[in-house]
C-alpha cells in the first residue's frame, strides 16, 4: 500500500546520515513507469482495441456477433496476436538481457572481482542503473588497490624501526654489544619512530572514518607558533639550520583545536628542518587574518611528486620520513574549515596554511 509523507508523519531514523535532509527530495511520490514499459503498454493496448474493432466490424458486416470472427478475419487477427507475441518477447528480452549482465557483474564484485563492468544500452532507465553500476564498480576498484597500496606502505614502514630493535636488541643479548647508552639509542630512536608512525596511522583512520574529534577553542595562533618553533629549535641548532618566527602583533584569537595545530605545525617544521642543509634557513610567518606559512631554503620538491605531494606514503628518493606527515596536515587543516596549499617551483619549499577566523 502507498504511503504518501506528511509533514511530521515520519521522524528521522536513527541511522540517517546527519548531513543529509529528511524525508529526501520525492519521498512518498508515485513512480511514474519507465518510458519503455509504458510503450510496450500502450501498444499492446492499441492492438487489442483494433482487433475488438476489427472483430466487430467483421460480425456486424457478415452478420455475426461482436467477437465472432468470420474465417476471412482470422489471419489478420493472428497476424496481430503474433505481432503482441513478438513485441512483449522484444521487450522482455530488451529488458532481461541487460538484468543478466547485472547479475553476472554483481556476481563477479561479489567473488572480488572489481572490474566488472556492463554494457550500457537499453531504455533509459536500464543504462541509468549501468552507468552507476560502472561508477560503483570504478570506485570499489580503485578503493581496493588503494588498500592494497596502503597496507604494502605500511608493512615496509614498520619493518626498517622492527630491523633496528630486533638487530640491536640480539647484539646486546648476544654480548656483541654492552647495553650502554649509545647502544640502546638506535632502540629509543626506533621506538619513537614506531610510536609516531602509530599515531599518523591512527589519526588518519579517524579522518577517513569521519571521527577526528577537534577540540576547539579560542587559541593565540602566534603563542601557538612560538612555542612549537621553540620546541623544534634543538633539533634546528643540532644541524646547523637557522629558525625563525615573524608573527604580527595583537592577531585576534582563532577558534581551533591547539593540540591538532601543534600537530600539524610540527609536520612542517619537521619537514623543513629534515630538507635544509646545513647553513640554511627555516621561517615561519603568522600573518592576518588567520595565516601561517612555513618556508625553508632546502632542497624543494621535484616536479613529478608535486601533484602528489599531500598523498599518503609520498617520499623523494632522498626523504626519510614515512610520507604522512603533509597528508595528516590536510586532513586536520581541512578539518578545521581552512586551505593548505604548497609552493616548491623555486628554491626551497613554503606551505601556507589559511584558516577560517
Amino acid at each position: 500500500m502507498s504511503r504518501r509523507w506528511q509533514a511530521g508523519s515520519y521522524r528521522r531514523p536513527p541511522w540517517w546520515p546527519e548531513n543529509e535532509p529528511f524525508p529526501p527530495a520525492g519521498w512518498g511520490r508515485r513512480r511514474r513507469p519507465a518510458p519503455f514499459i509504458r510503450f510496450i503498454g500502450c501498444f499492446v493496448l492499441l492492438v487489442l482495441f483494433v482487433a475488438f474493432l476489427t472483430g466487430g466490424f467483421a460480425g456486424a458486416l457478415f452478420g455475426r456477433g461482436p467477437g465472432q470472427f468470420h474465417p476471412f478475419f482470422l489471419f489478420p487477427l493472428l497476424l496481430i496476436i503474433g505481432l503482441i507475441v513478438l513485441a512483449v518477447a522484444g521487450g522482455v528480452r530488451r529488458v532481461a538481457t541487460p538484468m543478466n549482465n547485472l547479475i553476472d557483474a554483481a556476481r563477479r564484485i561479489e567473488s572480488g572481482d572489481y572490474s566488472a563492468q556492463v554494457p550500457e544500452w537499453g531504455s533509459s532507465d536500464i543504462r541509468s542503473v549501468a552507468r552507476a553500476f560502472n561508477s560503483m564498480s570504478a570506485r570499489l576498484k580503485a578503493m581496493d588497490e588503494q588498500r592494497r597500496s596502503f597496507l604494502a606502505d605500511v608493512t615496509h614502514e614498520l619493518r626498517t624501526p622492527l630491523s633496528v630493535i630486533r638487530g640491536q636488541a640480539e647484539a646486546i643479548n648476544d654480548g656483541l654489544y654492552p647495553a650502554d647508552a649509545a647502544h640502546l639509542a638506535p632502540i629509543l630512536d626506533a621506538t619513537q619512530t614506531l610510536e609516531r608512525l602509530v599515531e599518523d596511522l591512527r589519526t588518519l583512520t579517524l579522518s577517513d572514518a569521519g571521527n577526528l574529534v577537534l577540540q576547539k577553542e579560542p587559541t593565540d595562533l602566534g603563542a601557538l607558533v612560538h612555542d612549537s618553533v621553540e620546541s623544534f629549535r634543538p633539533q634546528a641548532e643540532s644541524k646547523g639550520v637557522s629558525l625563525t618566527v615573524d608573527a604580527v602583533s595583537s592577531l585576534p584569537p582563532v577558534d581551533v583545536d591547539p593540540a591538532r595545530m601543534r600537530q600539524v605545525i610540527g609536520n612542517l617544521l619537521s619537514n623543513s628542518i629534515r630538507h635544509t642543509p646545513k647553513g640554511g634557513s627555516v621561517k615561519v610567518a603568522v600573518s592576518a587574518p588567520a595565516t601561517v606559512t612555513v618556508s625553508d631554503t632546502g632542497e624543494g620538491i621535484p616536479p613529478d611528486l608535486l601533484p602528489h605531494v599531500f598523498e599518503r606514503f609520498t617520499k623523494g628518493p632522498t626523504s626519510t620520513g614515512s610520507g604522512l606527515g603533509l597528508a595528516i596536515a590536510r586532513d586536520i587543516v581541512t578539518a578545521h574549515g581552512g586551505a593548505i596549499d604548497l609552493d616548491s617551483s623555486g628554491a626551497g619549499t613554503a606551505v601556507r596554511i589559511t584558516l577560517t577566523h
